[in-house]
């Protein structure tokens, strides 16, 4: 089963561009060390990952009522912080859990990804 890891939020850490340049270095160390145990676990492969650009440079669009606005910045005015993803398949959300437990102190939301029809 595929599953959906989106790195939501700072969580215990600062902000990336408040860390010293070897605490970012450490940071990065983690997702290093994310990859590897995922190499190594039987039935998980990485599918896709990515960082992402900070929310003030994303393109929001809303539809109300049938009329789309498309606005510069982030989705809502919120503590989060959309740092990246990974798309993981693996045999079982206790599988994802256990390997999220590498990753640095992120807030971390996973959830399945749906079979397409």
């Amino acid at each position: 089963m595929k599953y959906f890891v989106l790195l939501a939020g700072y969580g215990e850490m600062p902000p990336w561009d408040e860390l010293t340049p070897e605490e970012q270095e450490a940071g990065m160390a983690q997702h290093v060390a994310f990859d590897e145990a995922c190499a190594a676990r039987p039935g998980v492969e990485i599918t896709s990952a990515e960082a992402l650009a900070d929310g003030s440079t994303a393109t929001t669009l809303r539809t109300r009522g049938g009329d789309m606005t498309i606005t510069d910045g982030p989705f809502a005015e919120a503590a989060e912080h959309i740092g990246g993803y990974y798309v993981l398949d693996a045999p079982d959300l206790d599988t994802v859990i256990d390997l999220c437990k590498v990753l640095p102190a992120y807030d971390i939301d996973i959830r399945p990804v749906l079979d397409a029809p």
